[in-house]
C-alpha cells in the first residue's frame, strides 16, 4: 500500500487541477478492478451527513447484529471486519479508493452480510464512492461544512445527494431536516423518514415514504427515552441528536425486516461510543466529543447544560478549530457559541496542519469576545495544559467538555508531521496528577 500511494503522489503532482476529477475516478476504478468488485457480494449501506455519521453506523451495525447477520463497519472511529477491529488512523473519515476496496474485499472474504460506511462529501467529490454497489444510503443531517472546499452550500448538498443517486434499493431521511426534501426526491425502491412526532413529514408530506416517528422523547443524566408505536427505548448516550442517530437505525432495521424488540435490545446495549459524547469522569464530570462544526457545537453545548450541570454548576468548555485552510469562516462562530452557554472558556491548539495555531485561537477569540463573554476566558496553546485548566475549573456541579478531538488517535502539524493523542487517556492522567498534587 505505501508503495501505491508513493505512484499515486508522483502521479497526482503531474496531472493539472482541471483533469484531478477523471484521475479520482480512473483511480477508483482501478482500485475496484484491483480487489475484484468486491462490494458485488455485500449489501453496503452508505450514511451521509454533517453530523452522527459515526455513532448512526454504531446503532446500524449493533442492530444488524443483534438480528444474527455479520456485519462489517468503515468510519471514521474504526475499521471492522468480523473479530478484527482497528481504528481508524489514517486521519480520514472516508479513506482512499485502494483502502475502502481493501476493506470491502476483507468484509467479502469474511463473509459478511453488510457492510455499513461513512461516506463523506469530500470523499464524493475524490470518487471515493465510485464502484461501490450501494444497496442503501442514509441520511443524517445537513448544516454547512467544507464550504471553502465546494464553493458554496448547495455543491456540498449536491455532493451528499450523489449517494443517494448511487443507492437505488432504499433511502432513509431524517424528515425533521430542513433539507430532507433534496433526498427525498430521488428515486428508489424503498423510502423511510424519521423524526420526531410534531416535526416529521411537516414539509415533505407529500412525499411518499414509510415514516418512522419518535414519541415521547426525553432526556436527563442517563440518555434519552423514546417510543415508537408505543415500543418504549432507552438510549444510554447523553444528547437528544443520539435519539435522531437511533431513529436512523430502526428504519435500516425494518428495511431488512428486523423486528422492533430486537432494535430496542441492540439500542440500549450501546453504552458509549468512543469520542462521542464519552465520559471521561463522573469527579469532576468531563466529556470529550469530536463536535467541530457549529451546528455540533451548539447541539452538544445545550444538552449538556440540560441533561448534566447540577443546580448552579456551569459547563467549561475547551475549544478550538482545525487548520489547514479550512472553513475559516466558521472560527469565530464556534467562539460565539462557546460566549452563549459556556461558564468558562478554554481556547487550544486543534490539529493546526500548515496554519500558525495563534491565528486560528485568535479568530475563535474574536467570536466570544464580540460575543460578550463575561466569564473566565483563557488561551492555552499545548492541548494538555489546556486540558489541565479545565480540569482544574471544573467544580462539583460543573460539566467539563472536551470538544474537536473526539477519539481521534493523532494531532496533525506542519508538513505532515502528526503526533499520538488520546484525549481520554490525557484527561485521566491529568486528573490522577491533580489528585496526587492535593
Amino acid at each position: 500500500m505505501a508503495i501505491i500511494n508513493k505512484i499515486k503522489s508522483k502521479v497526482r503532482g503531474m496531472i493539472p487541477e482541471s483533469a484531478l476529477g477523471g484521475y479520482h475516478y480512473l483511480l477508483a476504478f482501478a482500485a475496484a478492478v484491483r480487489y475484484g468488485f468486491p462490494s458485488r457480494k455485500l449489501k453496503v449501506i452508505g450514511v451521509t451527513g454533517t453530523n452522527g455519521k459515526s455513532t448512526t453506523i454504531e446503532f446500524i451495525s449493533a442492530v444488524l447484529k443483534e438480528a444474527g447477520h455479520k456485519v462489517a463497519v468503515l468510519s471514521s472511529i474504526k475499521f471492522e471486519v468480523g473479530e478484527n477491529v482497528n481504528i481508524n488512523k489514517t486521519g480520514n473519515t472516508m479513506p482512499g479508493r485502494f483502502a475502502v476496496q481493501s476493506i470491502l474485499a476483507q468484509a467479502a472474504r469474511a463473509k459478511c452480510d453488510y457492510m455499513v460506511l461513512e461516506v463523506t462529501s469530500e470523499g464524493i467529490k475524490q470518487h471515493r464512492h465510485r464502484f461501490i454497489d450501494f444497496m442503501g444510503a442514509v441520511f443524517t443531517n445537513l448544516t454547512p461544512e467544507h464550504i471553502e472546499s465546494h464553493g458554496n452550500f448547495d455543491n456540498y448538498r449536491n455532493a451528499k445527494l450523489q449517494l443517494f443517486k448511487a443507492a437505488k434499493g432504499f433511502h432513509i431521511v431524517n424528515r425533521d431536516d430542513e433539507n430532507a426534501s433534496y433526498f427525498l426526491g430521488l428515486e428508489a425502491k424503498n423510502k423511510f423518514g424519521y423524526g420526531f412526532c410534531g416535526n416529521a413529514g411537516v414539509k415533505n408530506k407529500n412525499t411518499k415514504c414509510a415514516v418512522i416517528c419518535g414519541q415521547d422523547v426525553k432526556t436527563d443524566s442517563e440518555g434519552a427515552q423514546f417510543k415508537v408505536n408505543g415500543q418504549k427505548f432507552q438510549v444510554c448516550l447523553a444528547g437528544e441528536f443520539n435519539v435522531y442517530n437511533a431513529l436512523a437505525a430502526i428504519c435500516v432495521a425494518v428495511s431488512q425486516g428486523v423486528a422492533m424488540d430486537v432494535c430496542q435490545k441492540a439500542i440500549a446495549r450501546i453504552k458509549t461510543v468512543p469520542g462521542r459524547m464519552e465520559k471521561a469522569s463522573d469527579n469532576p464530570k468531563v466529556f470529550v466529543d469530536f463536535a467541530f462544526t457549529p451546528n455540533a457545537l451548539e447541539k452538544v453545548y445545550a444538552s449538556l447544560k440540560r441533561d448534566y450541570a447540577g443546580k448552579g454548576g456551569k459547563l467549561v468548555c475547551l475549544l478550538g478549530a482545525a487548520g489547514g485552510g479550512r472553513d475559516k469562516w466558521k472560527r469565530p462562530i464556534l467562539g460565539q457559541i462557546a460566549a452563549k452557554h459556556c461558564g468558562q472558556i478554554i481556547i487550544t491548539n486543534e490539529d493546526p496542519y500548515n496554519e500558525d495555531p495563534q491565528k486560528i485561537i485568535d479568530m475563535v477569540k474574536e467570536g466570544a469576545v464580540n460575543a460578550g463573554f463575561g466569564g473566565g476566558l483563557y488561551e492555552i496553546m499545548d492541548r494538555r495544559e489546556a486540558i489541565k485548566k479545565a480540569l482544574e475549573l471544573t467544580g462539583t456541579d460543573d460539566v467539563a467538555i472536551l470538544t474537536g478531538k473526539g477519539s481521534m488517535p493523532w494531532t496533525f502539524l506542519e508538513n505532515g508531521k502528526k503526533i499520538p493523542w488520546n484525549e481520554k487517556e490525557i484527561v485521566s492522567e491529568e486528573l490522577l496528577k491533580l489528585k496526587n498534587s492535593n
